[in-house]
């Protein structure tokens, strides 16, 4: 991403992205949903303008839904952004 639009495109995910399935979403540092299988995370890095993303999930078909949670929502906010998941 260009300098400093990590930063501004996490800003719009914290006051626009909704997430239905998830029990909680915590906007401290980024954005970290809670879900009752696992939960994903993404943040702005502070050396590089990227955002870094990390998923866990107690099964394959929970991880697939938690990461396409997220595809919606970045996707919605920035379609131009290429995925790396």
């Amino acid at each position: 991403m260009a300098e400093g639009a990590h930063y501004t495109l996490m800003d719009t995910l914290q006051n626009t992205a909704t997430f239905p399935n998830a029990e909680e979403v915590i906007t401290l540092d980024g954005l970290r949903v809670e879900y009752a299988d696992g939960f994903g995370l993404a943040r702005p890095s502070n050396t590089t303008p990227v955002i870094v993303l990390r998923f866990e999930a107690d099964t394959t078909e929970a991880l697939e839904k938690i990461q396409a949670d997220f595809r919606r929502v970045f996707k919605q906010a920035a379609p131009e952004l290429v995925l790396p998941f």
